[in-house]
């Protein structure tokens, strides 16, 4: 109950306030996680909001409404007001009030009451899809437009329950290996394990469509092979680009007795069609123009698919989500680190993919020893004289750009390199003029989207086997990049802000190293620009997951003091 010592100060207006020096602070960030969304993160006091979405995700993972309110009194500072617990238990009653589900041919929707059942066949927006009313609350929908209908429902504040079910798929048996192709031993954590019964809810139409968040490096990849075995059925696998695809590939060969014969390339340089197909979202979603058709949809009906697995669900494309909606018998997987979308759509990976069902937080994993870790920093630099007149004049858009390729962060980028000289590092940004010419100052190979697929495969098993110690790498190695060793990254300029972005280049050095050292991520910005605007933006995801986040001026050389005295 409300104690003046607790953390947290719940508003009317369903923001939380966290105060994050109090002993109870990091429990109250864990339990918040849950069921809140980080909005704000400055050094003394976290900002979080309580939204529909959030809520309806905590009920689909199991949550109930007084969970959520209890969860809240523990860590309330003053009494929690009394619109916020009925607002609580209005949005997460909300779901399970509707739900579709088959008879015989029929696509049912069902109403949980008349008034219910009266709301949603009076919505113009979504009146389209209903063909007639069964009795008071039953309404007949047509079943070739199930996702369309979902979609339309969350836009009006009702997330349906899809207990429809779904195709079997072509049987496609395989095992899960004891022993690697190395001859390691190999079996799923109790985590991915625990993640893969909770989307596959004992092939019951409960289970089958939802998202899982786990952090970079911690195997979701595994979890996917997981839900693969539990189906054994034919699958596609759609990921970011094609180091991805063959790195699916690569692992589906090594931890499954599938045979080459059985997983298929599908991408600009391969177009096989297999029981087992691994694409890219390029691939999908290219055509000859805007007018064109996409002529690569047609994978999706090449084969009766039983399962699809969206890697780095966050990022799918909008036509990629349209024949997702067209697609709902199918069994759908969203694997990603988080669930921030930048385009503000997460309403469409509910609906579409399926709600959140299993979520770890980034420091449980990491004090398990499963992901190292790590410690980062923001090293803050001033604009040059000769560069602050360009930036006050400048517009807008292209002040960030300025401010991003200041070029006094050479001579830290310089003095990190020496400092870490025997770390394998990774040097990150967006701007391929500044990229080049980081390369060519400290005389690193730089890889970037122009870089032959067959050319940055050598460059990263150079940079595997330690013949490199240093990459500077363009947004490519934002994801799906599978390099052990890499535990210096050194992020120079990024995408406006962007957490997805900050997940996936954090979670870049976040495999556990075998000697048990930390990782480091260094941020470095221009102070009172755009650029530290952008980086405050990013920090929030780093905050979120509980990152120990320190932040110096060049000057001060905070990568001279021994990580471990930033710790408690």
């Amino acid at each position: 109950m409300a104690n003046p010592s607790n953390p947290l100060i719940v508003q009317s207006d369903k923001s939380v306030l966290l105060e994050v020096d109090n002993p109870l602070y990091e429990d109250a960030r864990d339990s918040l996680a849950r069921f809140a969304e980080l909005v704000k993160s400055p050094e003394y006091v976290h900002t979080y909001r309580v939204t529909p979405l959030s809520l309806w995700n905590a009920a689909a993972m199991g949550m109930t409404p007084n969970e959520v309110i209890a969860a809240l009194e523990e860590f309330a500072k003053y009494p929690i007001p009394s619109n916020i617990s009925r607002e609580i238990v209005d949005y997460m009653s909300r779901y399970g009030m509707l739900s579709l589900y088959k008879e015989g041919p029929d696509l049912l929707l069902l109403c949980e009451d008349e008034d219910l059942a009266e709301e949603i066949w009076a919505s113009k927006k979504v009146k389209d899809f209903l063909i007639e009313r069964m009795d008071e609350v039953t309404i007949r929908v047509d079943p070739d437009q199930r996702g369309f209908l979902k979609h339309a429902l969350i836009e009006i504040g009702h997330p349906v329950e899809d207990i429809a079910g779904y195709v079997e798929g072509e049987h496609m048996p395989f095992e899960i290996r004891d022993t690697t192709l190395e001859g390691k031993d190999w079996a799923l954590r109790a985590y991915q394990e625990d993640a893969v019964a909770i989307f596959h809810a004992g092939g019951g139409v409960k289970g089958g469509s939802g998202v899982v968040v786990l952090p970079c490096g911690a195997g979701k990849t595994m979890v996917g092979i997981g839900a693969m075995h539990k189906l054994q059925t034919s699958t596609i696998i759609l990921c970011p680009n094609v180091i991805a695809v063959r790195q699916w590939i690569a692992e589906l060969l090594d931890k499954t007795t599938l045979r080459p014969e059985d997983v298929g390339e599908y991408t600009g340089d391969n177009k096989q069609i297999r029981p087992v197909t691994v694409a890219t979202y390029q691939i999908l979603t290219w055509r000859k123009s805007r007018e064109d058709k996409f002529p690569h949809f047609q994978l999706f009906e090449a084969r009766n698919w039983g399962l699809i697995i969206y890697d780095e669900v966050h990022l799918l494309p909008a036509p990629v989500f349209r024949v997702t909606a067209a697609i709902q018998a199918t069994r759908r997987l969203g694997l990603t680190a988080t669930l921030v979308r930048e385009d503000e759509k997460e309403e469409d990976v509910f609906s579409l993919i399926g709600p959140k069902r299993f979520d770890m937080p980034w420091k449980l994993l990491e004090d398990q020893g499963w992901i190292a870790t790590a410690i980062c920093y923001e090293i803050r630099l001033e604009l040059p004289d000769d560069m602050r007149r360009t930036y006050a004049l400048a517009e807008d858009r292209k002040k960030y750009r300025i401010a991003a390729e200041n070029l006094k962060k050479i001579d830290i980028i310089k003095e990190l390199i020496k400092h870490h000289e025997n770390d394998n590092i990774l040097v990150i940004g967006m701007y391929l003029d500044q990229l080049k010419i980081i390369a060519d100052e400290v005389g690193a190979p730089l890889i970037t989207g122009k870089t032959h697929n067959d050319e940055r495969q050598r460059l990263y098993n150079a940079f595997r086997e330690g013949e490199e110690k240093i990459l500077i790498v363009s947004k490519v190695a934002n994801f799906a990049l599978d390099l052990p060793d890499a535990n210096v990254a050194i992020q120079v300029s990024g995408t406006f802000g962007s957490r997805q972005e900050e997940a996936q280049r954090l979670g870049r050095i976040l495999r556990p190293k075998t000697d048990g050292s930390f990782a480091r991520f260094y941020s470095l910005i221009t102070k009172d620009t755009r650029d530290m605007d952008f980086a405050a933006k990013r920090q929030l995801f780093l905050t979120e997951q509980g990152y120990q986040y320190v932040i110096a001026s060049g000057d001060e050389r905070i990568w001279e003091t021994p990580p471990e005295s930033f710790f408690h």
